[in-house]
């Protein structure tokens, strides 16, 4: 029965409205700005201090080994379930697998609408010049969440265009920002490069990974993409390469304006307060704007994305069935409602750097286990074992990383985190015991491309 309603679902989707490469390219430059310069510039230059805008170029690099394996599985598996889809199809005699990692992004990715939204309240305050307002931030926070789930609810279309607007103005005022802060940079405040050590650019960005968690997110559009073959490696690589351009450059700006405790004093607008020495207060209005736009770019884009994952995964009995009721627009309704429901509870209980360090902490893990099933499934999606391999040896040196700086750092927090991994194994496997049996396992027919690229 599941696999004819997942034939019947398919061929109604071919009647919809398709994404094209301009839509893909701004959901995943969307999804990465949106959570990267505004959201983690301040940690990175803590952490890392001169050497921040390296971080932000290791992170680029983890995202490109990372994401070639996202290109090979999309293209070899048009499927919205994405992460989890490919875990089933290599793993189908351990659906656990699959389970977990679909569950894990689906958290990961309620942590990233906090995370933006969280980024939204703080620069909406601060243009507002109310920074010291905690009720304020968790306003504009609440708000942006209901707004962008209003226009998801309306269809692909009103998200992908809604998507290419918002990014086309956000990279025109980062671009004017970067151009006019040339000018005011300061030499003594970029060297010593490595004034903490080569080690801590590194642990920036492993930090900082969920920078660029966007691009994932264009792989969960793939069954409503014009041209899959062509435009999804032109989407991920693509915005990943412009995401990194701009991340590098902004970095260079800000770093070269401020002092690294002056970057601390505005930890949550830090990108604000460095514009101000080149243009003064129009400069820390126009990053403002410049955040509030990235922010609300990348909730639309992340909503998109996530809430086509838990359709797919409900179609799949591996998520409450009702997450894949869809409206007449063709709309995932019950998922964008609850994503943004548990993100809005996120953006008002959890701080900003617990925030930023769970997302990136997921997104490295799933990448990893993305990249462990194409190398399983390589005969199949015609993928280069040496890249593979390559991109989940720096994913695993990565997250070592990460974890030994957690634990020599932030105990607590990295307990916070092993609590918050624990419970999503738990959640899968009690709810697979339920539900895994009454399901048809999955023979990978429906969505296999064969060699010439056909479905």
């Amino acid at each position: 029965m599941n696999h004819l309603n997942n034939v019947q679902h398919t061929a109604n989707r071919n009647h919809t409205q398709k994404l094209g490469l301009p839509e893909l390219l701004a959901m995943g430059i969307g999804g990465m700005i949106g959570g990267g310069i505004f959201s983690v510039l301040g940690m990175a230059v803590k952490i890392s201090g001169h050497a921040a805008p390296l971080a932000f170029l290791v992170g680029s690099f983890v995202a490109l080994a990372a994401g070639y394996s996202y290109v090979k599985l999309a293209l070899g598996f048009h499927s919205d379930g994405a992460s989890f889809t490919y875990l089933d199809r290599a793993f189908p005699g351990h659906p656990n697998f699959a389970g977990i990692v679909g569950w894990t992004v689906v958290i990961g990715y309620v942590g990233t609408l906090a995370l933006y939204a969280y980024t939204f309240g703080a620069y909406g305050a601060h243009l507002l010049g109310s920074s010291d307002s905690q009720a304020v931030r968790i306003v504009l926070s609440a708000g942006v969440l209901l707004f962008f789930m209003l226009i998801n609810l309306q269809g692909v279309k009103s998200s992908g265009n809604t998507e290419v607007i918002i990014v086309f103005t956000k990279v025109i005022l980062l671009s004017l920002f970067a151009v006019a802060g040339i000018f005011s940079v300061k030499q003594d405040h970029l060297f010593p490069v490595f004034e903490k050590g080569v080690p801590s650019v590194f642990i920036a960005g492993a930090m900082i990974f969920v920078a660029f968690e966007g691009f994932q997110l264009i792989t969960n559009a793939v069954m409503e993409t014009e041209n899959a073959e062509r435009n999804i490696p032109w989407g991920i690589y693509g915005s990943i390469a412009i995401t990194s351009l701009i991340y590098f450059g902004v970095a260079v700006i800000a770093v070269g304006n401020l002092t690294p405790s002056e970057i601390a004093a505005a930890e949550e607008y830090a990108l604000a307060v460095a514009a101000e020495p080149a243009l003064g207060n129009a400069g820390g209005i126009l990053v403002d704007l410049a955040a509030l736009l990235a922010t609300s770019s990348a909730v639309n884009a992340t909503a998109f994305g996530a809430s086509r994952m838990m359709a797919e995964m409900a179609t799949e009995n591996r998520m409450p069935h009702s997450f894949s009721f869809r409206s007449r627009t063709d709309v995932p309704w019950i998922a964008i409602v609850l994503l943004t429901v548990l993100a809005g509870a996120f953006t008002i209980l959890g701080s900003l750097e617990f925030i930023a360090l769970f997302s990136s902490m997921t997104f490295l893990l799933v990448s990893i286990a993305v990249s462990v099933a194409n190398l399983k499934l390589r005969s199949i999606t015609n993928s280069k074992a040496w890249i593979i391999l390559l991109g989940i040896v720096l994913m695993l040196i990565t997250v070592s990383l990460l974890i030994l700086h957690l634990w020599n750092e932030g105990r607590e927090m990295f307990l916070w985190l092993g609590g918050f991994f624990l419970t999503i194994v738990i959640i899968e496997v009690a709810f697979c015991r339920r539900e895994c049996l009454n399901s048809f396992p999955p023979t990978g027919g429906d969505d296999m491309i064969d060699q010439h690229g056909d479905e």
